[in-house]
């Protein structure tokens, strides 16, 4: 991995070390993250997701791949601190990969991205819940967790200032499943587009009311 790297970034590059680690992270399954001994640090960080099979019709062209995983999305938490002299995000690696894997889509882009990508396959459809301002998959989001299980895997580098990470990583990576900061990339449009369309069908249809405890699902 640490070759495919060196190709993409240069060797000599600012932050060459850290991008380094993040993309040669080993990748841990579902199973692994949310156990009660999970080795997902509770430190701020960047995390790096990688698919064995590819969500929809997302166009991986110039990804990149290592032992049949493709690296479409790269996420920090925190957040960087807020100028305004607001309270700074209190997340951690740990705590936002677990969103991620077993959160909804009303508190995960990342999931709101492959359920807009994977409702024709897997069923599933963005749905007004509760006030009727979170949008989520519903049920649906076990079918995404069951998914992600079966095909999603995160690595991560731990780092104080994850935002400086993640903006040189946007600059040198393809990444299909971002979308803040990533307007440059080829997908950009069509994931736009696919999560819009998914949002505006939700919005005309009733409001559910919500399901589960907590809006989390197994």
């Amino acid at each position: 991995m640490s070759e495919t790297v060196t190709s993409i970034l240069g060797a000599d590059e600012p932050g060459q070390d850290d991008l380094d680690r993040i993309l040669s992270a080993a990748p841990i399954d579902r199973e692994t993250a949310l156990a009660p001994q999970t080795p997902v640090p509770a430190v701020g960080g960047i995390y790096a997701w990688w698919f064995d099979e590819l969500p929809g019709e997302v166009d991986a062209s110039g990804c990149v791949e290592r032992d049949g995983w493709t690296l479409l999305y790269v996420g920090i938490s925190p957040k960087a601190p807020p100028r305004n002299g607001r309270v700074a995000s209190s997340q951690t690696l740990r705590s936002r990969i677990r969103t991620h894997y077993c959160g909804n889509a009303a508190g995960s882009t990342l999931r709101l991205s492959l359920g807009s990508l994977l409702s024709p396959a897997l069923g599933i459809e963005l749905r007004r819940f509760g006030s009727g301002d979170r949008l989520h998959f519903g049920t649906g989001e076990q079918e995404l967790s069951r998914w992600m299980h079966d095909h999603a895997r995160v690595g991560w580098s731990t780092d104080s200032t994850p935002w400086e990470v993640e903006s040189r990583l946007f600059t040198k990576l393809v990444l299909p499943l971002n979308l803040d900061g990533n307007d440059h990339c080829s997908y950009y449009a069509r994931l736009k587009q696919a999560r819009g369309d998914a949002r505006a069908h939700a919005r005309s249809l009733p409001v559910l009311p919500n399901p589960g405890v907590g809006g989390r699902y197994p």
